[in-house]
């Protein structure tokens, strides 16, 4: 018998600088995911949440998808590749939306390992700088940003147990 136990995130050791990481699976956004998305965060703008508005008052024709949903949606995308085993976001230095989202879209999502270094001050940890783009069902690329994340040496990291024993399967 073997068990797997599923990696999520990655120890300094483990990024390499150039690597790419192909998040998976996609989302579709669906009107329904941008107007709770609006609600929450309190963005009443009328070209997200108002049919007849952006058909009528917009540039687009259409409702567009709130940007933070987009930014949010391809982060939470790279955090079982990047930032699951981190101590901490340390930042986001640049964060662009390339090209509009509407609802019905899908979205995908890839992150490219820029530099990987060693804290100075901390010899159990270090800092990853990474870029993440998200695209669209055609390829197009509707939002880029690049962050800094805090992460664990592989030695020094905390264990990941469970609360449960262990021996669940043994008789």
């Amino acid at each position: 018998m073997t068990t797997y136990d599923r990696p999520f995130g990655r120890y300094l050791e483990d990024f390499q600088v150039g690597d790419i990481y192909k998040h998976w699976p996609g989302k579709t956004i669906t009107e329904y995911d941008d107007h709770l998305f609006c609600m929450i965060t309190m963005n009443h703008h009328p070209v997200h949440t108002n049919a007849w508005f952006a058909e009528h008052e917009s540039v687009h024709g259409k409702n567009l998808v709130v940007g933070n949903l987009v930014y949010s949606l391809v982060l939470g995308m790279s955090v079982a590749d990047v930032s699951g085993a981190a101590i901490a976001n340390l930042e986001v230095e640049s964060l662009t939306h390339q090209k509009p989202t509407f609802h019905g879209d899908t979205i995908y999502a890839e992150t490219r390992v820029l530099d990987v270094k060693p804290s100075s001050s901390k010899p159990d940890r270090g800092i990853v700088t990474v870029e993440t783009k998200g695209f669209n069902q055609n390829g197009d690329e509707v939002c880029y940003f690049r962050r800094k994340v805090m992460v664990w040496k592989s030695e020094a990291a905390p264990q990941r147990r469970r609360p449960y024993n262990e021996d669940i399967w043994s008789s």
